[in-house]
């Protein structure tokens, strides 16, 4: 009787003993695997679901990116996917004359204006929905009432299509419509979006929610230290 006691007593211990032990290397293998969510995730799709690529393919010529385009700031200058290029961009739609979602997107724009007011490797364009109201001189006076800064933010005008065109086929602003909406249907949209310097959509943010725009600081920190 002592000795089957004894016996399984052992044999417990044995077993706890192997217990521990593979535990311990389970969390060796979880610990050394790459996991898919490192560092900030990829929008390539219309829906605008994060994904993390393998470098390969979000490096790849064909993975998505901001399209070309022109556009005049509200200093009358002329803004292209050149004027972008190896900077971090902090991106959203807008009107000037907007009552609504627009006046508490540029208030939090102007934090994050304030944060990188000194980095020239960080942009912010604002792309006006109502271009042909918002010309270069009324967004000049937009930018002076507001303290945007030139050069460091540009609030852009330019032909109505193809800033909608550039909303919706770059930047999928429409993600998540109740509605599919079509070339003509106004664009209005509390979005902001973080782009790197390869022109890859690499955040998604509610541009009136602070927490969002905290959020959002970040992460264009975080990229800035991959560059």
């Amino acid at each position: 009787m002592k000795l089957t006691a004894v016996w399984m007593l052992t044999l417990l211990l044995m077993l706890t003993l192997r217990a521990m032990s593979c535990d311990r290397a389970g969390d060796d293998r979880v610990r050394g695997a790459p996991s898919i969510g490192d560092g900030l995730p990829y929008y390539s799709t219309p829906d605008l679901t994060p994904a993390w690529p393998a470098p390969e393919i979000a490096d790849a010529p064909s993975f998505h990116r901001i399209r070309a385009f022109r556009f005049v700031d509200q200093d009358g200058r002329a803004v292209t996917e050149s004027t972008i290029a190896g900077k971090v961009s902090v991106v959203n739609f807008f009107f000037a004359s907007c009552g609504g979602i627009c006046p508490r997107m540029t208030e939090n724009l102007t934090r994050v204006q304030k944060t990188f007011a000194e980095d020239d490797e960080v942009i912010l364009l604002s792309h006006s929905v109502t271009p042909e109201i918002d010309t270069v001189s009324a967004l000049s006076v937009y930018a002076e009432a507001k303290g945007v800064r030139s050069g460091k933010w540009r609030l852009l005008t330019g032909d109505r299509r193809e800033i909608y065109d550039v909303a919706r086929t770059s930047y999928f602003a429409d993600a998540g419509a109740e509605y599919d909406r079509g070339p003509n249907d106004f664009l209005h949209t509390e979005k902001v979006f973080l782009v790197d310097e390869e022109r890859r959509i690499r955040g998604v943010y509610n541009g009136v929610r602070t927490m969002d725009i905290r959020r959002l600081i970040e992460d264009v920190q975080e990229l800035r230290k991959e560059s």
